[in-house]
């Protein structure tokens, strides 16, 4: 703190700076340990809010992450050797016709017999994994 030039204000400064310095010389060792105990806290509680500025940036980092998640899980590339509907206009049915046929038949376009021993076709699949000698 600056003070003023007047000869009065210096005059002040200096007697409080002999007043503190006489005070601390009768001050009782129960009440210096508190204060030094208070200063300690005060110190650790000044130092504390670097480490917690890192914890401020963790939750919109965070949400970033997570968008750029959902958004690779939304707009994935074609499989290598697939191409968009839209690059080739002149595409033949044959072309559709080999990705219906990795997805399983819907429930009202087949037979409801099929549906009928679901747990022999299951059977069937793990158990029929050599073919037959005949």
């Amino acid at each position: 703190m600056n003070l003023p030039d007047n000869p009065n204000a210096a005059h002040i400064g200096q007697r409080a700076r002999e007043l503190y310095r006489e005070a601390c010389q009768r001050i009782d060792p129960a009440t210096a340990g508190r204060l030094r105990a208070a200063r300690r806290r005060a110190l650790e509680t000044a130092h504390a809010p670097r480490r917690r500025a890192a914890s401020r940036w963790l939750l919109p980092v965070g949400a970033l992450a997570v968008l750029a998640l959902a958004t690779l899980m939304v707009w994935r590339p074609l499989p290598h050797g697939a191409t968009a509907p839209s690059a080739q206009p002149g595409a033949s049915a044959d072309a559709s016709a080999g990705l219906d046929n990795e997805l399983p038949p819907d429930a009202d376009k087949t037979d409801p017999n099929l549906y009928q021993n679901l747990d022999f076709y299951g059977w069937l699949a793990t158990n029929d994994s050599q073919p037959a000698n005949r």
